[in-house]
């Protein structure tokens, strides 16, 4: 990421800034972790019902998962490969009383005390329909299946920019089966939530992008991802009127699920898989940005609209 100009700083720090003194933020002494205030839930949950009444009731069973899952499925999904630099794992404290006596020597001596913790069989959920995909293991109906889910997620990204949060939600709408039917509900989904959030009054567009692959290898990967057209985002305008920011993701995944969990269509083949993610947060701060920082003198179509 090539380094933002004097100007985009500044209009970062003025809104964290402004966002801190309306009380919407909260900051926590960590870069990208901040409390959220009422108004700023209740947002949150407009564009939650907003994005779902969006599904005309087809967006199929509704799952909240935890903002943890099963460390394994770093692996599974091959995230542990792509992005090591962004993942966070849980540690924990198995020791005695002895260990626990030298680990409260090391914290009273100013020393590193987490050495005496040990990774947990749990780590934080790095994308939220990352659960979803062990649970449908086999052979798929025809037509596929969708799913409506949502969870917290956790990015290594520490940053005084307002929008780039270590902990985020995604709400998202998934479709898992034939490849002809992962690539329509992409197309879809993305028309549909250029409509939503050009609606709320965001300057947005979609643009064709790539995952942020670690390492050599990584560009390389995010380069076919660009050529082949697998994921778009939906951008707009939000700490910074030059730098457009990503605040919903549409992406297909091809059959790299439906290989990994062994997730077959009805013919036995890999499952292709698609998902549209509204990033919660990002898409308050847009809000926010847009139209102020107190939603009860927003414009009365905005609020209809995320409050019917």
């Amino acid at each position: 990421m090539a380094p933002a100009s004097e100007t985009v700083e500044a209009e970062r720090a003025a809104f964290r800034a402004e966002l801190v003194e309306a009380g919407v933020l909260t900051p926590t002494g960590v870069d990208g972790l901040y409390h959220r205030s009422g108004a700023f839930e209740a947002v949150v949950r407009g564009v939650e019902g907003l994005a779902s009444r969006a599904s005309n009731g087809a967006g199929g069973p509704t799952s909240y998962f935890a903002p943890i899952m099963p460390r394994e499925l770093l692996e599974r999904t091959d995230y542990l490969r792509s992005f090591p630099d962004l993942l966070g794992v849980v540690e924990v404290f198995t020791g005695g009383d002895r260990d626990h006596a030298d680990l409260l020597q090391a914290a009273a001596d100013g020393e590193e005390w987490a050495r005496f913790f040990h990774p947990a069989e749990v780590a934080l959920c790095s994308a939220a329909c990352h659960p979803l995909y062990p649970t449908l293991t086999g052979a798929l109906p025809v037509g596929g299946v969708r799913h409506e889910v949502q969870g917290y997620c956790f990015r290594h990204e520490p940053s005084t920019d307002p929008v780039r949060m270590q902990s985020f939600r995604q709400h998202e709408f998934v479709f898992v089966g034939e490849p002809d039917g992962a690539v329509a509900h992409r197309d879809a989904w993305l028309e549909r939530g250029l409509e939503i959030l050009g609606g709320l009054g965001l300057d947005v567009r979609a643009e064709v992008a790539n995952d942020p692959f670690f390492g050599r290898a990584g560009r390389m990967l995010a380069a076919n991802q660009r050529a082949t057209t697998l994921k778009y985002e939906i951008t707009c305008p939000v700490s910074s009127s030059e730098v457009r920011t990503a605040i919903t993701s549409a992406n297909c995944h091809e059959d790299h699920f439906g290989v990994a969990f062994d997730i077959r269509t009805p013919d036995g083949e890999p499952a292709h898989s698609a998902c549209i993610g509204f990033g919660l947060e990002r898409i308050t701060l847009a809000l926010l940005r847009r139209h102020g920082t107190d939603p009860e003198r927003w414009p009365s179509d905005v609020r209809g609209a995320l409050w019917p």
